[in-house]
């Protein structure tokens, strides 16, 4: 079992999956015409590095009780937690995120 620091370690791959998160932060928020991408393309790093090499989870098992929760409690960066979803295999499609403030259009 990998040690705390050798689980924390940076890749270019982090790196790309971050500025992943936070192009599709600053797309969806574009394509509608409104809001501000700037907390959820700040907060991008702590949330992947949280989703992807800290918390106890399983796309495959939503209803896991050993889970770990991630509580987002400013609804203004959704799309910070919509990302990561997206980005982890939580079932999002880009069509979710595209659909972001468009009130069922």
């Amino acid at each position: 079992m990998p040690n705390l620091n050798e689980k924390l370690e940076w890749t270019d791959v982090d790196q790309r999956a971050v500025d992943t998160a936070r192009i599709l932060a600053a797309d969806a928020v574009e394509k509608v015409g409104s809001g501000h991408p700037g907390t959820a393309m700040s907060l991008a790093p702590v949330a992947y590095l949280l989703f992807q090499k800290v918390m106890n989870q399983d796309p495959g098992d939503d209803r896991w009780q050993g889970r770990d929760r991630f509580i987002l409690s400013p609804g203004h960066t959704s799309l910070t937690l919509y990302t990561q979803l997206f980005l982890g295999g939580y079932g999002l499609e880009m069509g979710d995120l595209e659909s972001l403030r468009t009130w069922g259009r």
